[in-house]
């Protein structure tokens, strides 16, 4: 039996590493069954994607979608349908919270609820048995025309998943990726993270770490087999327990020192935290800020956290060395003029090294897209819309699409005025088209 899967780009060439699949992967494989991945470019033709599929010739097909994918991979997956019989199963945030809706496209014959690793096995050793089946009982999977399904609890003790198929994650030059952790217990609105522990509830707690050895040895055994320059820590927030942290800075920086990268809170770090992680080989760190008002940040999205400290923890990050990145949320519900003019000044007091800026977009499942939902927010073609970061898909009373996409652009002004001032000699000896390529391909953009 062979699964593939499909990574669907969508808005612009990148994308995140494909860790589920590769997790997936990585169970089917250790259980003798076969998985690859096959990346579906923004511009390659439906019938190019389609005999690149038949070619493989694959017994499942599957996709984890964000709500970004979803648009493109609904034309993906029913062309793909409408040439062949080959069972489809989507998984991820959007099947995960907008699973009727998904399961209601023809081209789709599964949605795996939550974590995938033991459900996916099931399912293939179900097809092995009979290919044309489409089991009912299988805990998280939900089969069209069937009921939904319980879910199973949670992967546990995490340190024995097995480890991810690498070669699913376009590693190139030493760069790798790792996962230490599942789960976020922060209650923030806007995210689909702390989603899965609702999900979860009565079932088992999805918040869950790996040990110290269990992620050491993982970089040990990666050490050993490739060259490796730089790891990017994926965690959604990395800093979470500071006795983890604190055992984990002692062993990598001691024995192994390569340099890495951290997704953190402000409000879970601390200058000593700081110091070890600095000393342990952090060279970067990317802080959510998401809003300039104090207010909006916690009274809607659920931010509760100081301006002070944010200016106050970024500084001490850049006096230690480590690069820093601010993350921009604009467009958010109850947001007016006078809060983006905030995040703009905030930004300035803030000096990050880079940052990212997002328009804001109500992601099926999330509390605050239930308040869109529920004020109507929501435009009545919301869900034929393809969903970015780049323009505002809601209908608000105190902030219209024309102001969001000024700051847009002011915000996009700022960055490239920031870059000419950091690399402008270096651009100076490029060419035009070099030079503005160099821009676009660094930012952190939607």
């Amino acid at each position: 039996m062979h699964t593939l899967f499909l990574e669907i780009q969508a808005e612009r060439e990148w994308a995140l590493a494909s860790i589920g699949p590769a997790y997936i992967a990585g169970m089917l494989r250790q259980n003798g069954y076969e998985a690859s991945l096959l990346s579906i470019p923004l511009d390659q033709s439906l019938d190019e994607v389609v005999s690149e599929v038949l070619a493989v010739q694959p017994d499942i097909i599957g996709c984890s979608l964000t709500t970004r994918q979803w648009l493109r991979a609904k034309e993906v997956l029913h062309a793909i349908r409408q040439r062949c019989s080959i069972p489809i199963i989507t998984g991820g945030l959007h099947p995960t919270f907008a699973p009727e809706r998904v399961l209601s496209t023809p081209a789709i014959d599964f949605v795996c609820l939550g974590e995938g690793e033991e459900a996916m096995l099931d399912l293939v050793r179900e097809l092995e048995k009979n290919p044309n089946s489409r089991p009912q009982h299988i805990p998280n999977i939900w089969a069209k025309g069937g009921a939904r399904p319980p879910l199973r609890p949670p992967f546990e003790p995490i340190d024995q998943l097995p480890r991810m198929a690498r070669d699913m994650l376009a590693e190139v030059h030493g760069v790798i990726h790792m996962v230490t952790q599942r789960g976020c217990p922060f209650p923030c609105t806007y995210c689909g993270a702390r989603k899965f522990h609702d999900l979860y509830r009565g079932v088992g707690s999805y918040g869950r770490r790996r040990s110290h050895e269990s992620v050491l040895q993982e970089i040990r055994n990666l050490r050993e087999a490739q060259p490796v320059h730089y790891i990017t820590f994926l965690d959604d927030t990395f800093t979470l327990a500071p006795s983890w942290i604190d055992r984990f800075c002692d062993t990598y920086g001691s024995e192994l020192g390569i340099p890495f990268s951290i997704h953190a809170r402000a409000e879970t770090v601390n200058p000593a935290m700081l110091e070890r992680l600095a000393k342990a080989g952090c060279k970067h760190i990317t802080y959510g800020v998401e809003s300039g008002s104090e207010k909006l940040r916690t009274t809607v999205l659920k931010r509760v956290v100081t301006n002070d400290h944010l200016e106050s923890i970024f500084r001490q990050t850049r006096e230690l060395g480590i690069l820093v990145t601010a993350n921009y949320i604009i467009g958010i519900p109850g947001e007016t003029r006078d809060n983006l003019e905030e995040t703009l000044a905030l930004h300035h007091r803030l000096q990050p090294d880079d940052f990212g800026y997002f328009v804001f977009y109500p992601y099926p499942g999330t509390a605050l897209y239930h308040t869109c939902e529920k004020e109507g927010y929501l435009p009545d073609d919301f869900w034929e819309r393809p969903a970015n970061h780049r323009e505002t898909v809601l209908e608000l009373p105190h902030l219209c699409a024309e102001d969001i996409a000024e700051f847009y652009d002011r915000l996009t002004q700022i960055r490239q005025q920031e870059y000419m001032a950091k690399h402008g000699h270096w651009l100076s000896t490029q060419t035009e088209a070099d030079a503005a390529r160099s821009i676009q391909d660094s930012a952190c953009i939607g």
